[in-house]
């Protein structure tokens, strides 16, 4: 069993990059988007509808990939997404 705790102990935490898109749920109003609709039709282009959402893109230390995409999610919950209004995405890379 000692063996395995300095086997862990030498391991380092991998880097990993964590894109995190925070958008609205549907139905709930996007003042920005209906904003930037408006001034994108003044300019003269067809447009249907825009949608803006917030990416944060984190470099972080984790032990392995699934540590980091709870790291993410965690971080979602308690303060990059509100859950009645935002949905979020994670997209994880491991850092070499």
């Amino acid at each position: 069993m000692k063996a395995f705790k300095s086997i862990m102990a030498n391991i380092k935490p991998m880097k990993y990059c964590l894109k995190i898109e925070v958008s609205l749920k549907p139905g709930h109003s996007n003042p920005e988007g209906e904003t930037t609709e408006n001034l994108l039709k003044e300019l003269g282009y067809d447009v249907d509808s825009v949608d803006v959402s917030k990416v944060y893109t984190i470099l972080l230390e984790a032990k392995n990939f699934q540590d980091a995409k709870l790291k993410g999610v965690e971080m979602c919950k308690r303060l990059l997404a509100n859950p009645t209004k935002d949905n979020y995405s994670i997209v994880i890379e491991e850092q070499k």
